[in-house]
């Protein structure tokens, strides 16, 4: 986040005003009022509004005296003085489903959430020095599915695995390898990566039993029989086992941070490479050091959601508790540390929120 040479008076109005508004616009995002607006490509009535997103008029009316306030929403009067409201179309493009990877109202849901699953544990934290359980956040893995399919569905297959080792992987892929994609949560990017590749192998692992039931029933739905998925500790698996040397390549996206045992499970997914096996991980674009991520233009909004998801998680049973922010020098360490031979970081195309860390074993 930028520094500014304002009052910090006049700072603290824009804290206040600037929560308030992330709170309404993230319950707008949730209704669907966005996106209703939006397509509606013209200065619409609060009964229009209303219509189209069958929703109550009084609550419509006061969300959008937020929007006004906040200058997301233009409010018009035309000729008879009813009070009409646009959603510009720069403003949905930001703010809409459609938007696709370039979707960031869909973030605006992540603080009111994390506050509503979290707050009195994190309060108890700062007392115990505890971590939070995953159970603490039922609502949260929805979420997480939800951003997970507004940024994997659009780039995932066209843009990122091609970009994967100057365009070898998806050669490979074609031909058919076993992939594992660690973290899996409810599947979003496995299922997608099952089907754009049905020669290939998928096996998606996670910690949590209620996502992997969703995730089990979106890929029957779709009737994948290239797919699979289990229930492990990411931390066991540098232990010789059933997976040892099984894949070929192996993703992480933003999972290892939240580990409890970061390294253990680096490590198992060393042991689970074929000897020439590759493994990519996508983490958060930061330093390790917090005065390298002073100017960050998201840095406060990120370090909120380490303190009020990622650390707490990591810290569980006395973890680590890495946090989202670990960082890119620290990252590299540990990798080179569970035994990679080689770490080659770069930017991720149309993805400014995170880095690529591609490994070979």
């Amino acid at each position: 986040m930028p520094t500014d040479n304002k009052p910090f008076s006049e700072k603290m109005v824009d804290i206040l005003n600037y929560g308030s508004l992330n709170l309404a616009m993230g319950i707008g995002y949730r209704m669907g009022l966005f996106d209703v607006m939006d397509a509606a490509g013209r200065p619409c009535t609060i009964d229009e509004i209303c219509r189209d997103a069958t929703l109550n008029p009084r609550y419509v009316k006061e969300w959008l005296g937020v929007m006004v306030c906040g200058g997301i929403v233009d409010l018009i009067r035309d000729d008879d003085g009813e009070p009409r409201f646009l959603l510009p179309k720069d403003h949905g493009d930001l703010l809409t489903r459609r938007a696709g990877n370039n979707n960031l109202g869909v973030y605006t849901q992540e603080i009111p959430l994390l506050t509503d699953c979290a707050m009195a544990h994190v309060h108890q934290g700062f007392l115990t020095g505890r971590g939070v359980s995953y159970e603490n956040y039922p609502d949260f893995h929805g979420f997480m599915a939800e951003l997970g399919d507004a940024k994997h569905r659009q780039v995932l297959v066209d843009v990122f695995l091609p970009s994967v080792d100057e365009g070898r992987l998806v050669e490979a892929l074609r031909q058919g390898i076993n992939v594992c994609d660690l973290g899996c949560a409810q599947g979003v990017a496995t299922i997608l990566m099952a089907e754009a590749f049905p020669k290939s192998r998928f096996t998606g692992l996670d910690i949590s039993a209620d996502a992997l039931e969703t995730a089990r029933a979106e890929a029957g739905r779709k009737n994948l029989t290239n797919i699979c998925f289990l229930e492990r500790d990411a931390a066991q698996l540098r232990h010789p086992g059933d997976l040892s040397e099984a894949f070929d390549y192996i993703t992480a996206f933003d999972a290892i941070h939240d580990q409890t045992r970061p390294m253990e499970a680096l490590q198992g997914i060393h042991e689970m490479l074929k000897d020439d096996g590759t493994f990519s991980m996508i983490d958060i674009a930061a330093e390790t050091d917090i005065d390298g991520n002073r100017n960050h233009p998201m840095g406060a909004f990120l370090y909120t959601v380490s303190l009020m998801h990622c650390m707490p998680v990591g810290l569980v049973d006395n973890g680590a508790g890495l946090g989202m922010m670990w960082g890119r020098q620290l990252a590299e360490e540990m990798l080179l540390k569970a035994g990679f031979s080689a770490v080659s970081v770069m930017e991720i195309p149309n993805d400014p929120f995170n880095l690529h860390f591609f490994c070979h074993k």
